[in-house]
């Protein structure tokens, strides 16, 4: 939902609108507050609906169930979290972004080691741990947003958030679409794995390879915010040609990289799943899996930047062609090539 942002604010700051900003991202967090306390129910009720529902293994929803009503207060920090990292980000603020989070990571660290290895509380002190952390990061941004150094795009609490409203949800709900039918693939991919013989295994091996095909990805959607905010920049200060050439230099930096990731998981196809697991079976399992995961590896590499460019300059009639059909094809081929 927070990335209507990405348009609106960077296509703000391309035409000089920075009084704009700080309605923007007010409107963000009721629209992305609200998503949140609706979302709420999932997170409360996650083990009936893993175990019921979803046909999960037992052990799986008994363990993810508790996991996510302790993380209910992290989904409402990530409501708070994302309009204002659109507001630094379309400004190209990323510094005081990067010294906060990398604070942040370093404290998250030192929690998550105290409440697991040394309290014993295991997945509940995991999930507490992220909520504080969370929590810091939006502590952090928002006396960053409100210490002055923004005096053009932030004029303080205005009324004007509340007008125009049901325009600014409808632009978020096709954003989120895309988003969605993004990430969504792999929470099917591994429902459909739980559903397998001897699904706690499998989900395991899968879980192996989601995770370093993620560690990947987050290179390109860092890639894929930069291009999308150069393009919204130049767009809104009618410099099309400099959008386009943004892009294609992005691609292509994201190309090299995914080949570079693709090569290390060829190479080392049985060493990296070491590092997520000590279990042989879990080993072997990705290991079998890494030619193709290694393939999955770079054209997830290219995606996100290619989706990053698509978002400021697409139509509302275009966005819903482009997110149902591109995207939705897209990972529908993929969950048959990887079941």
């Amino acid at each position: 939902m927070g990335c209507a942002l990405d348009t609106l604010c960077g296509q703000a700051v391309g035409a000089g609108q920075l009084d704009l900003l700080g309605v923007y991202v007010q409107q963000s967090w009721i629209v992305c507050g609200a998503a949140a306390v609706a979302l709420t129910p999932a997170y409360a009720f996650a083990t009936p609906i893993l175990g019921s529902l979803l046909r999960q293994p037992a052990a799986v929803a008994e363990a993810a169930g508790p996991y996510a009503r302790w993380a209910i207060p992290r989904l409402l920090a990530h409501a708070a979290n994302f309009p204002l990292q659109k507001f630094f980000q379309t400004q190209s603020r990323v510094w005081a972004l990067t010294a906060i989070t990398g604070a942040a990571l370093a404290v998250h660290v030192a929690l998550t080691y105290v409440a697991v290895n040394r309290l014993g509380y295991g997945l509940r002190g995991a999930a507490v741990a992220g909520n504080v952390s969370y929590w810091l990061i939006d502590a952090a941004q928002f006396a960053c947003l409100v210490s002055g150094r923004f005096p053009d795009a932030w004029k303080g609490f205005s009324v004007l958030a509340f007008r125009n409203l049901a325009a600014f949800v409808k632009i978020s709900l096709v954003s989120a679409a895309m988003i969605c039918l993004e990430f969504w693939y792999y929470a099917a991919l591994l429902i459909l794995v739980g559903l397998l013989k001897n699904g706690q295994l499998q989900l395991d091996i899968m879980s192996v390879c989601i995770n370093y095909e993620f560690w990947t990805m987050m290179v390109a959607l860092g890639l894929s915010e930069a291009v999308s905010v150069r393009v919204s920049n130049e767009l809104g200060a009618s410099r099309p040609k400099e959008a386009k050439f943004s892009v294609a230099m992005a691609a292509m930096t994201s190309a090299l990289i995914g080949a570079a990731f693709m090569a290390v998981f060829f190479i080392w196809r049985r060493g990296l799943p070491r590092l997520f697991s000590d279990d042989e079976e879990v080993v072997d399992g990705a290991a079998r899996l890494g030619y193709l995961l290694a393939v999955t590896v770079f054209f997830s590499s290219i995606g996100p930047v290619l989706s990053g460019s698509r978002t400021p300059r697409r139509s509302m009639a275009l966005i819903n062609n482009l997110t149902w059909l591109s995207t939705s094809s897209r990972r529908f081929v993929n969950l048959q090539v990887w079941l």
